[in-house]
């Protein structure tokens, strides 16, 4: 755990906006270990579609005496990557999370909720509406995309590499960060060279 909080940059979305924060009751093990996989979600499918991977990891800290918060992030380079792969790559993070919470025998609809990341699904909105992508948040728009379309590719690629997840997940939960180097030898995934000079 962190002795120091995280920085206002680092618990803000892709607009500078905090975050939304959920209550998930769990323990600190527990909740580290979810964050973990959720992370391990954004990371793994990253590197399945072609995206560099550069770090991924869980921070956590203790915003005051005797409570702790964890939150995570994962940083790439989108590269050649598809539109819709890059959505499905952010939706792979809240889609492991639940997976984690079956797995483990956590689950409840309530921590199912809390493990909604509305900032992936808006980071993929904005991203592919910058590009030119329509991708609805209820519906499919015209010649677009809806966001639970992409959940579906996210979700049949998470089975298939739910190995990988699951290894990179108990990885980054025991060192807290990984490079996408080290994720790539964990996992035997490629993880392209960094455009614009090494990683």
């Amino acid at each position: 755990m962190r002795t120091l909080a995280p920085t206002a940059e680092e618990l803000a979305d892709h607009t500078g906006q905090p975050r939304p924060y959920r209550q998930m009751p769990l323990s600190y093990d527990q909740a580290r270990l979810g964050m973990a996989f959720h992370e391990a979600g954004h990371a793994v499918l990253s590197m399945a579609y072609g995206m560099h991977v550069i770090t991924s990891e869980v921070i956590a800290w203790e915003p005051q005496p005797g409570h702790w918060a964890v939150t995570g992030n994962t940083a790439w380079q989108m590269q050649d990557t598809g539109a819709w792969q890059f959505a499905a790559q952010c939706a792979a993070g809240p889609l492991v999370h639940i997976q984690f919470l079956m797995a483990y025998g956590l689950w409840t609809p309530e921590r199912a909720a809390a493990c909604e990341a509305e900032h992936d699904r808006e980071l993929a909105v904005d991203l592919l509406a910058d590009h030119g992508f329509r991708l609805g948040r209820e519906c499919v728009p015209e010649g677009g995309k809806s966001w639970g379309m992409v959940r579906g590719m996210a979700r049949r690629k998470v089975t298939h590499l739910w190995r990988e997840i699951r290894t990179v997940a108990h990885a980054v939960n025991e060192r807290d960060v990984l490079t996408g180097d080290e994720i790539a030898a964990l996992t035997g995934l490629v993880n392209p060279p960094l455009r614009g000079g090494a990683a």
